[in-house]
């Protein structure tokens, strides 16, 4: 335990001293003075190759790192002495200073000057290399455009035919005779026999797994799919994998056995060393084949007719076939040194065949979904599979006219870049699915989850990680994605700070961790510390409030300070942007100002019971904007922050629950008022919730038009239960008066009419015989026209 405590201690500082001596460290200006005198004597000559180009720039480019790494070494420090600077202010006009302060000025100005030198010495370095690297990447693109656009020999011109297959003939004479030289060498032989039982075991074993490799996983997989439950597809999917791996091992046994032999020369060599991958192209392209137009239509990805998905099946793997052939006659050609003549007659045969099969399965690609009734997330995929379709059937027929002409480059650039496009595409699909099969697994959710958010969301980014490897099928360099990638990594500047992807990744990290530990700590405080002390619901949710936006606030300044970002260089720009946020943003200002006012002062808390713009309710949430009541309708209602502050609210439950309520009653005249007087003091003394201190009144409020009118008025325990007490005393009081004989009277109304001149004894008799139908009394004079 000791030996390991030292050598952690050991391997720390030798990680300190690395670390350190990796800092102090400069670039070596005297091989980089070299090294760029030899590029611009390249890129001035223009004759290197473009592979020797490419090392030139890789080498530059390194020296570029070190360089930039040199020009902010000491950014810290400089920026320390500048700061010193500033504290002494600028030096008097008259020249007449301090001694002290003089002094200490003349040392910070000679240490500034000091620490420049490398950075400027740095800074050079790094524009010149950064210029190298821009004149190479120019040489090298235009190569390429005038490589496109170079007119070569056609293929179909019928004197090359001849050569091209008399240099095929002389490539497979040549092989067969290296094969034969060493058979016939004693060696060899000696070899041969003693590699044969090897061998012999390898070809069996190869036998075996290429021809029943296939046959074994399609039946595990079908097994394992008719059998799991969930997840099956994703077990389907890994299993289907030994249809690649089985069959590759198989071949990679063939290819070690053949190799035991030791009877192949040059030629054979090379030739068996690629065997492996073009095996390798060839089961990859049939299994994607298969998981995208699969014999099963539940697994089969790209919805189409089972003849359809038969001939698109068929058409990947010729298609493989084709690329392997091409990639045998690159190979063939560069060892054997075919001229371009030879080259564009044995390649055009490849185009026009993988034209045409390219044709054909893009005829499959552009009928995918065409009229069938599927999801929205569903109908744009197959959109997108149409209009790739459609674009692969416009550049197929393409390539091949390009080669005839004699512009093989050109058609070899619009064919091959297709097909793995096509390739690409097809392997992005599978792993989508692969997302979208491994989330239902984990959710347990059904198949219409598979529109989902997160599933929609990572297979973005798989279609996006998938771009790089696009762009460089259509002729961008590795160099220039590196080239972007750093740029990406460099940032960019506002002012005198960099902010760079790793500046907002900090930033993201440590406020992702301090927004947890807030949480936690609210939660905390709500469910342990808080409920322990006297304060008051109100109050608790304040303090956790106030945490919560005290915590967020602390967390993004801290990040802010980890990621480096100066926010100094940021004041003129935000201070710009502040105006015109103040007129478009004031009322939110105000409404977080508010709350915060709220959560401080506590005119209101969480649970009281308000009245504020004719909306009444209980308050259920004080947030930054605007706070949540809850009507006793069970409706929510969502109120300004600044409405609450700065309007009139009736707060009923504030501090305590006690609050009094008012039960109007009128009996008829004639009644004893003494008698109701006490009856009515008699039931509000019997209620439970009605406090007996204060008592509760009884008050003769006056004469109504109909009734005398009494008032009860009574103290609470709990005011939120006023409508439960109110309609339990109405229903006691009702009780009680008919006990009593006591009549609660109902509004009254006299009519008079007043007859016209002529009608008086009309109007009498029509009144009285209404009179007498409903027994009221009625008046009549000889005025006429109706009063009440």
């Amino acid at each position: 335990m000791r030996l390991l405590r030292y050598w952690f201690f050991a391997l720390v500082l030798t990680l300190i001293a690395t670390l350190a001596s990796a800092q102090n460290s400069q670039p070596d200006y005297d091989a980089w003075e070299t090294l760029s005198d030899r590029a611009i004597a390249a890129i001035e000559a223009g004759r290197a190759s473009n592979a020797a180009l490419e090392t030139l720039r890789s080498d530059i480019a390194d020296y570029r790192s070190e360089f930039e790494t040199a020009r902010q070494g000491n950014d810290a420090r400089l920026r320390t002495i500048r700061s010193q600077l500033d504290a002494l202010g600028p030096a008097p006009e008259d020249g007449n200073e301090e001694p002290d302060l003089a002094q200490r000025r003349s040392a910070l100005q000679a240490e500034l000057a000091r620490l420049q030198v490398p950075s400027i010495e740095a800074d050079q370095a790094y524009t010149l290399a950064d210029g190298l690297i821009d004149e190479i990447d120019r040489v090298i693109r235009e190569r390429q455009a005038q490589e496109l656009i170079s007119l070569g020999p056609s293929p179909l011109n019928p004197t090359q035919w001849p050569r091209a297959l008399e240099a095929v003939n002389q490539s497979f004479l040549s092989t067969v005779g290296e094969v034969r030289d060493a058979i016939r060498n004693p060696v060899h032989l000696a070899e041969l026999r003693d590699g044969l039982p090897v061998a012999g075991v390898l070809f069996l074993m190869a036998l075996v797994l290429i021809g029943r490799g296939r046959a074994w996983s399609n039946r595990f997989g079908a097994w394992l799919y008719e059998r799991s439950g969930r997840g099956g597809n994703v077990w389907d999917l890994l299993v289907s994998l030994g249809r690649i791996v089985l069959p590759f091992i198989g071949v990679a046994a063939l290819v070690a056995g053949l190799q035991q032999l030791a009877i192949f020369g040059i030629r054979g060599s090379l030739l068996l060393d690629e065997l492996t991958t073009y095996a390798a192209v060839i089961l990859i392209i049939r299994w994607l084949c298969e998981r995208l137009f699969a014999k099963d239509e539940r697994v089969a990805i790209i919805k189409v007719s089972a003849t359809q998905r038969a001939e698109a099946r068929w058409y990947g793997t010729a298609l493989a076939v084709m690329i392997v052939l091409r990639g045998l006659h690159e190979l063939v050609a560069g060892f054997d040194n075919y001229d371009a003549a030879q080259r564009s007659v044995l390649a055009f045969p490849i185009v026009v065949i993988s034209s045409l099969i390219l044709f054909r399965l893009s005829q499959i690609l552009s009928k995918v979904g065409a009229g069938d009734e599927e999801t929205e997330a569903q109908q744009g995929g197959a959109r997108v599979i149409r209009i790739v379709g459609r674009i692969a059937m416009i550049l197929a027929p393409v390539a091949p006219v390009f080669a005839a002409l004699g512009y093989g480059f050109a058609g070899n650039f619009i064919l091959y870049p297709t097909i793995q496009s096509l390739a690409l595409l097809g392997f992005v699909m599978v792993l989508q699915r692969l997302v979208e099969d491994v989330y239902l697994w984990i959710t347990g959710k059904g198949e219409d989850s598979r529109d989902a958010l997160t599933p929609v969301l990572l297979n973005f980014v798989v279609l996006l990680s998938s771009v790089p490897l696009l762009s460089l099928f259509w002729g961008v360099r590795v160099a220039d994605l590196t080239e972007l990638w750093a740029s990406f990594l460099a940032g960019f500047r506002i002012g005198e700070t960099t902010i760079s992807p790793i500046d907002f990744l900090t930033f993201a990290v440590v406020f992702a961790v301090g927004y947890v530990v807030t949480r936690l700590l609210q939660s905390a405080l709500q469910r342990s510390v808080l409920p322990k002390t006297r304060f008051d619901v109100g109050a608790r949710n304040a303090i956790v409030s106030g945490t919560g936006y005290l915590g967020i606030f602390l967390a993004a300044l801290i990040a802010i300070t980890t990621a480096g970002i100066d926010l100094s260089s940021l004041a003129i720009v935000a201070g710009a942007l502040s105006v015109g946020i103040g007129f478009g943003l004031q009322n939110i200002v105000s409404n977080f100002v508010s709350g915060i006012i709220l959560l401080i002062e506590r005119p209101i808390s969480e649970g009281d019971w308000i009245e504020v713009g004719g909306q009444m309710g209980y308050v259920r949430d004080i947030s930054v904007r605007s706070t949540r009541i809850e009507t006793f309708d069970r409706s929510d209602v969502i109120i300004p922050n600044a409405d609450l502050v700065s309007g009139t609210v009736t707060n009923y439950t504030r501090g305590n629950t006690v609050g009094r309520i008012i039960v109007s009653v009128g009996v008829a005249y004639g009644t004893d008022t003494r008698r109701v007087e006490e009856i009515l003091r008699e039931i509000a003394q019997d209620h439970p919730m009605i406090l007996a201190n204060p008592a509760p009144a009884v008050l003769f409020a006056g004469f109504g038009a109909s009734s005398l009118d009494f008032e009860i008025r009574a103290i609470l325990r709990d005011v939120n239960w006023s409508l439960s007490v109110k309609s339990e005393l109405h229903h006691k009081i009702a009780a009680r008066f008919v006990e009593e004989d006591i009549e609660i009277p109902f509004t009254q109304t006299d009519i008079w009419f007043r007859n016209a001149p002529g009608a008086g004894e009309t109007a009498q008799t029509d009144a009285g015989s209404e009179a007498d139908a409903d027994g009221t009394d009625v008046a009549a004079d000889d005025t006429g026209a109706a009063a009440n």
